[in-house]
């Protein structure tokens, strides 16, 4: 159930600005409303899977209580953060809200920072292997 609590807040965010904000439903279909929103649901299930392979090791703080290294783990160091941006920036195509383009610089900002205190504690308790893997992944 707390991996889909996320995605019940997002769909909902969602939702409110596609019914909301005057104009948004009313414009068409395009291709890159289209792309948009196919790159918004592939980004989210990528978090899903993301999330369920993390398994017992998620914390919202950083805490270093295990290290995974398979799935999409095996090359990206932060595929959750990843993948969140890749869906946020599609909504922001699929709902024509440019505006909203000011919103992942922040998110990135956020995300930056929390991957960094995330991988001093795992380098902290895992040393050596964390290393190890930190240099065959991508970012």
């Amino acid at each position: 159930m707390r991996i889909l609590i996320p995605g019940l807040i997002l769909s909902f965010v969602a939702a409110l600005l596609y019914f909301l904000v005057p104009g948004v439903k009313e414009q068409p279909w395009t291709a890159s409303r289209i792309a948009g929103l196919v790159i918004a649901a592939i980004g989210y299930a990528l978090v899903v899977i993301a999330r369920i392979q993390l398994g017992s090791s998620f914390s919202f703080r950083p805490e270093a209580k295990g290290l995974v290294t398979g799935g999409l783990y095996s090359r990206i160091r932060n595929p959750i953060y990843i993948f969140l941006d890749a869906t946020v920036l599609g909504l922001i195509l699929a709902l024509r809200l440019y505006w909203l383009f000011l919103l992942p610089p922040v998110l990135v900002f956020f995300q930056a920072r929390q991957a960094r205190k995330e991988a001093t504690l795992l380098q902290e308790k895992f040393g050596q292997t964390y290393r190890d893997y930190a240099k065959q992944t991508w970012f």
